[in-house]
């Protein structure tokens, strides 16, 4: 495994920052060798400042893909800790959906929901799921399912929707595995009624959301821990504005949102914590 000096260890962590806003600081230097260690070899290079170099010099941004697929956190499964997806199905949808068409009792009713770091899509699908389940007839309603990542591989998974047998076991009850989806191989394929609701893209939190619109509900977690305090209070800022009135975010269960951004209420149903914004 190639080794990592002090000197390459700060241009990289830069250079990792800079094009993807993943905060690593110098205690991190084995992630660097166990990630980018086989990109560094597969590319021939005898160093990270040759790592680096190349990256620079590939305007097609290969590298760069490879890098960010490689330091990226993927870690994922379907319902991961039950509890957000409880909070959505008893109490989030619920109360949208009622607010929504008693608003307009008369037209489709519109929800939109933004899986903010959706990485391989077990997320989005999970909630999609949820949605299915708790609104078997989905005529009436425009759902606007939205996953995001900052990583190539991961939006390419999460748009093809097959999972092997582990990323299936984890979280998945068997009774959902076999009603959304079929088996395809040695795999798991998202039935197509599921794979219709939502949309996967690429994008970096970093950077603007007015392109994206405004949501009901933002799923935001795990992402944020990765980020400097600075870039985390921006970044819930961006999402206050992204959010509808009334909306609710839902972010990891060892983050908080104190100090981070005031513009956001934490509540609380059952025991799990929601926020919304401070009118």
């Amino acid at each position: 495994m190639l080794k990592i000096n002090s000197s390459e260890l700060k241009f990289i962590a830069q250079y990792i920052y800079d094009i993807s806003g993943i905060f690593l600081d110098e205690s991190k230097a084995y992630l660097f060798e166990t990630r980018l260690s086989s990109i560094a070899e597969e590319l021939g290079c005898t160093s990270y400042q040759d790592l680096y170099t190349k990256a620079k010099k590939d305007t097609k941004k290969t590298i760069e893909r490879q890098i960010i697929d490689a330091i990226s956190t993927n870690e994922t499964l379907f319902f991961r800790d039950k509890g957000p997806f409880e909070l959505l199905q008893h109490k989030i949808l619920p109360e949208i959906i009622d607010k929504r068409t008693s608003a307009s009792p008369n037209l489709k009713t519109n929800i939109k929901i933004w899986s903010a770091a959706s990485s391989t899509g077990q997320e989005l699908y999970s909630i999609a799921i949820i949605i299915k389940e708790l609104i078997p007839d989905l005529s009436r309603y425009n759902i606007n399912l939205l996953g995001t990542d900052i990583s190539d591989t991961a939006v390419s998974q999460a748009s093809y929707g097959k999972y092997n047998k582990f990323e299936i076991e984890r979280g998945l009850p068997q009774k959902q595995l076999q009603r959304y989806f079929t088996l395809f191989g040695d795999s798991w394929k998202i039935k197509d009624e599921i794979r219709a609701m939502v949309n996967f893209k690429k994008f970096n939190l970093m950077l603007p959301f007015s392109a994206l619109g405004r949501f009901d509900i933002i799923f935001c977690r795990n992402v944020a821990i990765y980020f400097t305090l600075p870039d985390r209070k921006k970044l819930f800022d961006k999402i206050a504005d992204s959010l509808t009135d009334d909306g609710f975010l839902v972010i990891g269960s060892t983050e908080s949102l104190t100090g981070v951004c005031p513009r956001f209420v934490p509540k609380k149903h059952l025991k799990s914590i929601f926020y919304q914004k401070k009118l």
